[in-house]
């Protein structure tokens, strides 16, 4: 007898840009080359509760994603796809209440029963302190709304997901496969432990069973399949030990995936299909640990923004996986496997140690300086074996010599947004103010105030002020006025490290120059605008400490303005600037204007990001000394282009 072929996970590509009706069009070509749900992309401003025409929205409006400031924009953004049947993902944290509240009026506008719609908000906002930054309030009023939007989802929309702890990022800032797993479990548990005040006993057990994950996969193939088959266990034994649920079905690991982009290359990155495709295998081949849903990064992504094109490639590789081969019609291939055994058991045993710390120091939310501290950590660790070549990196640190790529040629390699999108939504933002019942907004906005300081569920308030037209940053604006805003740790201490392998010459070097200048060299790390990565400037900064200089390093989220005055107070004699959202140009011609008005045009500033070469030329005219690209890992070598930089560059005038 013929088995039947399992059901194929979901295909979806991660996607968003410029405006809203740019990216409308994008999903509708996505459906129809057979992409089965939508993962929506939005950018920063949206991300972190600004509307596009804040001063820390300049240059970054529709480059990450795409930009929804109001309800008219989520109309936009879905014309034409009926939001009923259609499974949506929203990769959206701080600002999760109320994205979500814009789709329920959008679909409610469409004549959708809300009670059908399916989907999931990311809604994890601890990753954001540890990895990606994009947070608005502190930790536990942010909680608090993590939980208001599942036990909102529990009553009204009972087939969406309130949550997907996120891991993913936890892996793009260094984690290794214990530390994913415990710190995303740890977070888990800080919600359920929240949301049992909220939902009745007898609903918990199928509100447990919403909460799904979002995870990485990287190229460490074998180690990555056990570590889905681990978080299958650990996430069962959790379940049924901590929290008592019995039900079996409830206690299902449901993921979804985006396979790494931390480890796309911009060196040879054809050679970024090939690991795209491996890193997908780890969480398709194992029956028991398989993804419910699967996103690949385009093959360019270290390079800029993918066209549709290289979404396409990456959808196709799904399809072939799926629908050409043989896997959907076998039981899981790695059970009884003793090697696989032996690895997910050392990868569970690690999980649970760091676990046990978490839960020693009060539980992910009490924990949140401790576990950002263990990424930077891991981190710096993992680039180290990159530089000294104990991991091999093809094309990167090994086989370095190749013949040029005829996929990266011409201007259309990469798509690029188009710089009068920001000036058009910015246009349609103010349009959206003046039409609306000003009243009408701020007896919403005044109720959603009221809400949140006297602790009722803040989604109905939100889903009122979505309907009555408030914007997005108005809504930032309120949580933030209730609940306060939150600066979040760096992970860096200013305390050099055990560190000493290959130091010792740069050290040196730094003392000279620093005797030269009659006080340690002074190094300002800055990320202005939304760009919430930080690991890379992380990383810089923690290797410049251990390389001797004095580190000044504040975190994300900064304004020109706030790096330049840093910069003056603190008498730096260099200033490194970090950007991977692609809006370096605007963010760094106005940090060089403001250097040079301060009379600091004498202070070298170097700048990385993922920045194509046109635009390296470009911001090498500004003033700019030097520009790193992710091809630029040694940052060994780095540290001595900045002291050499230090040392060339003249003297402030008397």
């Amino acid at each position: 007898m013929t088995q039947a072929k399992d059901t194929p996970w979901l295909f979806r590509t991660y996607a968003g840009h410029s405006t809203a009706k740019a990216s409308n069009a994008l999903y509708r070509t996505n459906l129809a080359k057979g992409q089965t749900g939508l993962s929506v992309a939005f950018d920063l401003p949206t991300q972190t509760g600004y509307d596009s025409d804040h001063e820390l929205a300049r240059g970054e409006v529709g480059k990450v994603g795409v930009p929804v400031s109001h309800l008219g924009d989520m109309r936009a953004l879905f014309d034409q796809i009926p939001l009923e049947q259609m499974n949506t993902s929203m990769t959206i944290n701080a600002t999760a209440p109320w994205l979500l509240a814009l789709y329920i009026a959008a679909a409610e506008e469409q004549g959708a029963d809300v009670t059908k719609l399916q989907g999931t908000v990311q809604n994890d906002i601890i990753k954001e302190y540890l990895s990606r930054g994009t947070y608005i309030c502190p930790p536990k009023p942010s909680l608090r709304m993590i939980t208001d939007v599942a036990a909102y989802t529990q009553k009204h929309l009972p087939k969406w997901n309130p949550m997907n702890v996120c891991s993913y990022h936890l892996q793009e800032a260094g984690a290794t496969p214990e530390q994913e797993l415990a710190f995303a479990l740890a977070t888990a548990c800080a919600v359920l432990d929240d949301l049992k005040g909220k939902v009745s006993s007898e609903d918990f057990p199928n509100m447990v069973g919403r909460i799904s994950f979002f995870v990485n996969a990287g190229i460490r193939f074998v180690t990555e399949l056990c570590k889905m088959r681990a978080f299958v266990d650990l996430w069962d034994e959790i379940l049924l030990e901590r929290y008592g649920v019995q039900d079996a079905k409830y206690r299902r690991f449901r993921y979804g995936v985006q396979v790494n982009s931390l480890g796309l290359t911009e060196q040879q990155p054809e050679n970024n299909v090939y690991r795209i495709l491996i890193e997908m295998l780890a969480v398709t081949l194992s029956k028991k640990a398989r993804a419910r849903a699967v996103q690949l990064p385009a093959w360019n992504e270290a390079l800029g923004l993918p066209r549709p094109w290289d979404q396409q490639w990456s959808l196709r590789m799904q399809q072939i996986l799926a629908y050409e081969t043989d896997l959907l019609e076998y039981e899981d291939l790695f059970d009884g496997n003793p090697a696989v055994d032996r690895k997910v058991q050392a990868l569970k045993d690690g999980a649970r140690a760091e676990l046990a710390q978490i839960d020693a120091m009060g539980g992910a939310v009490a924990a949140i300086d401790y576990m950002k501290g263990r990424l930077v950590e891991a981190n710096a660790e993992r680039i180290a074996r990159i530089e000294g070549k104990e991991t091999t990196v093809v094309g990167v640190n090994r086989w370095t010599e190749a013949a040029p790529s005829p996929l990266t040629a011409g201007d259309g390699a990469i798509m690029v947004v188009d710089e009068a999108a920001e000036r058009d939504q910015i246009e349609r933002l103010q349009a959206w103010r003046t039409s609306r019942d000003e009243a009408a907004v701020q007896s919403a906005l005044s109720a959603l105030r009221a809400a949140c300081a006297s602790g009722e569920n803040v989604m109905p308030a939100s889903i009122a002020a979505a309907k009555a037209g408030a914007t997005t940053g108005e809504w930032g604006a309120t949580v933030r006025a209730a609940f306060g805003q939150y600066r979040g740790p760096t992970g860096v201490s200013m305390n050099p490290s055990n560190r000493t392998e290959g130091l010792d010459p740069i050290r040196e070097a730094v003392s000279a120059v620093s005797s030269k200048l009659g006080r340690k060299l002074s190094f300002l790390v800055g990320k202005p605008g939304l760009d919430g990565h930080s690991n890379g400037a992380e990383q810089i900064a923690a290797r410049a400490r251990d390389c001797g200089m004095e580190i000044h390093y504040d975190g994300i989220r900064l304004t020109p303005a706030e790096i330049v005055s840093a910069a003056a107070e603190n008498q730096s004699h260099v200033v490194g600037l970090s950007i991977l959202s692609g809006s370096h140009l605007p963010l760094i011609a106005e940090t060089m204007d403001r250097m040079r008005a301060a009379g600091l045009d004498h202070v070298p500033v170097v700048v990385g990001g993922i920045i194509p070469e046109d635009d390296a030329e470009k911001l090498r005219a500004m003033g700019v000394a030097a520009v790193y690209t992710p091809k630029d890992f040694e940052l060994n070598r780095i540290m001595l282009d900045i002291v050499a930089l230090v040392d060339r560059a003249p003297l402030a005038a008397e």
